[in-house]
């Protein structure tokens, strides 16, 4: 009886030894998360699928660590990628297809901001406007072309018969600045980003125009890489898109959560300012409810953008949307039992 208790226990000891032996190699074969550099255009609520999914850890969920920096404009974002001080940007993806047209490297893996997600806000105009002809005598201000409130702006006045300078003027100001702007009487009205609306709402401003209703889809921000590095870390990519799907769907799911994140991503805006920004960009369907490039979005943006004379929009969607991970991710999301994507 002694000798089996004794066996017994050897084994036990043995197996438990076994166990904590795999376990550890286990855990020293796993692999660290990759570091990735990850620059945003501007630090703005549009962007709130990404910030929940930083707070979430699903980055690190799929093997991935962020540095996030603001590079301050679409321009200066995408020029981090082009000049590979970071591996992936989020901006005006106009910047992939202006690229393109020169010859030059840049390719669009998902979409990040579904509709054009600014609104007119003012202090000075009375009643909301519904169509673009009542920019009529009225002074904008944006951030300087060619970022999207810019561009938007100026297609929409032209699209309705007004002459820039003449019928309608726009001024230009750093990105994120465009509402001091606006309360100091330097315009009518600021073509503004969340949670800057809400704040302005907060001192008395109001919404005047609804540019994503009005616009309907549209890429209004992109993941931009470069084709070498997709081509050599797929892997990294994939992990990277999978991230951002499960972000999104996380951001629609439970917007009381999407609140918590932003009130920590932007701690001096008062916590109701922010809540009532987060509910404005899910009312508006503003930040994306799913990763892949829609074509209708694409189309959008390429039609304004070519009207304008930034791009001629020749290169085809296919050639620069490459939406092979963010259509698996979506899968997988799906079949995964993820929140379902409502009509965008």
């Amino acid at each position: 009886m002694t000798t089996l208790t004794t066996l017994s226990r050897s084994c036990a000891c043995a197996a438990l030894l076994l166990a904590g032996t795999v376990g550890l190699s286990e855990t020293a074969l796993a692999a660290p998360p990759q570091p990735i550099e990850f620059v945003e255009a501007v630090h703005n609520l549009g962007y709130i699928d990404l910030y929940v999914g930083q707070h979430a850890k699903i980055f690190e969920k799929h093997g991935l660590t962020l540095h996030l920096t603001a590079a301050g404009g679409d321009t200066q974002a995408f020029a981090a990628v082009l000049g590979k001080t970071a591996q992936f940007a989020v901006g005006d993806p106009t910047m992939v297809e202006m690229s393109r047209e020169r010859g030059g490297p840049g390719m669009v893996v998902g979409t990040l901001v579904q509709r054009a997600h600014y609104f007119g806000v003012s202090k000075t105009v009375a009643a909301p406007i519904t169509n673009p002809k009542g920019f009529k005598g009225l002074t904008f201000v944006t951030s300087p072309d060619p970022n999207t409130n810019y561009s938007v702006t100026k297609k929409l006045m032209q699209d309705n018969g007004l002459k820039l300078g003449t019928d309608a003027k726009i001024i230009e100001v750093n990105p994120g600045t465009e509402i001091g702007a606006m309360l100091a009487g330097r315009a009518d009205v600021a073509v503004a980003y969340q949670p800057n609306v809400a704040a302005a709402i907060a001192q008395g401003a109001k919404v005047v125009f609804d540019f994503s209703s009005y616009m309907g889809p549209f890429c209004n921000t992109g993941v931009m890489v470069l084709p070498e590095y997709a081509k050599a870390h797929p892997d990294v990519v994939q992990a990277l898109v999978d991230a951002l799907e499960e972000s999104a769907r996380l951001t629609y799911a439970k917007p009381d959560y999407a609140k918590q994140v932003a009130r920590t991503e932007f701690p001096d805006v008062p916590g109701d300012v922010v809540d009532r920004a987060i509910d404005m960009e899910l009312q508006y369907k503003i930040p994306a409810q799913t990763i892949p490039v829609d074509q209708k979005q694409w189309a959008n943006l390429m039609s304004m953008q070519k009207y304008l004379g930034n791009v001629q929009a020749s290169i085809a969607f296919g050639d620069v949307i490459d939406n092979q991970y963010a259509d698996k991710a979506a899968k997988m999301a799906a079949a995964g039992g993820g929140t379902a994507v409502a009509a965008k």
